[in-house]
């Protein structure tokens, strides 16, 4: 979302943080504007779709750098659940629409300066979890997670509201988390602290060149794996946060990357994109996946 807004629709978003254009009725046609061609492509292909609440940025410690106090935070958790609950509606008996509450990281996604414990996560997420809970979300996705105890925090947090809860890792050109961790001991850690709490687990922001190798190892881990949503581009974090274009790779090929994968991943059931990804590459996707 944010860098189609940034590089196609010339949007400022500070700290990355889509949220802000809730504020006011021009930010929130741009933001249904971007979702639309994604409901149009679901219709197109006959299925479902997960639409993520525009409110990855949308806790405290982002709040406060962006000037929002816990008042205006809370009302932007509500104004995305009630965007995506409005497209829901609008496109009702035409498409299935999932209302997922987006939780983003405490920290920067691709190297965490400060690690909190599981305890520590569940605390600082649990007022966010809560509100977009509260406000009639589906079900809360934890998005570009660095490392386990975070996701740890965060399935607490959604248990505690009786949410059902999606945990999405980042991970690096190596296949592994940020932090270091093997994605299936990652995976397996988040399992073995919750008793297997998460609906599903993902993989998001990274290209399928950086964790397709991790992905041919056997194991019970690998059918926790429901989600995919790649990067356009094979560049590293790095290397990505350095750029001044936007690197959108070939759609093409990466639908075909998908599906080689679908045959490692047997019950892979979510796909779509992340950095550098508009409804090209979704397109692609689709078609090369149904």
């Amino acid at each position: 979302m944010e860098t189609t807004l940034i590089f196609h629709h010339g949007f400022e978003l500070p700290c990355f943080a889509s949220f802000t254009l809730l504020r006011d009725e021009a930010g929130r046609a741009a933001l249904r504007s971007y979702f639309e061609p994604y409901l149009e492509l679901a219709r197109e292909h006959g299925v479902g779709i997960v639409l993520d609440t525009p409110t990855w940025r949308a806790s405290s410690d982002w709040g406060a750098q962006l000037g929002y106090s816990d008042e205006e935070l809370a009302l932007a958790n509500r104004d995305g659940v009630a965007l995506i609950a409005e497209l829901r509606d609008d496109w009702a008996g035409e498409v299935s629409v999932v209302v997922s509450g987006c939780v983003g990281p405490r920290g920067d996604a691709y190297s965490p300066s400060e690690v909190m414990t599981d305890a520590e996560a569940r605390q600082y997420h649990e007022t966010q979890i809560r509100t977009l809970t509260e406000a009639g979300a589906d079900v809360i996705t934890g998005l570009t997670l660095a490392y386990a105890a975070e996701a740890v925090g965060i399935v607490r947090a959604a248990q505690a509201t009786g949410m059902p809860v999606v945990v999405s890792f980042t991970v690096e050109t190596d296949g592994r988390l940020p932090d270091g961790q093997p994605l299936r001991a990652a995976i397996e850690h988040v399992d073995a602290a919750t008793d297997a709490a998460p609906a599903y687990f993902m993989v998001n922001c990274a290209h399928p060149a950086h964790f397709a190798d991790v992905l041919g190892e056997d194991g019970p881990w690998l059918r926790r794996i429901r989600g995919l949503r790649a990067n356009a581009s094979k560049k590293s974090h790095a290397e990505l946060d350095e750029s001044d274009e936007l690197d959108a790779g070939d759609p093409a090929e990466l639908g075909g990357d998908y599906r080689a994968l679908r045959d490692r991943l047997p019950e892979l059931l979510v796909v779509g994109g992340c950095c550098g990804t508009d409804e090209r590459h979704i397109g692609a996707i689709c078609e090369a996946l149904t």
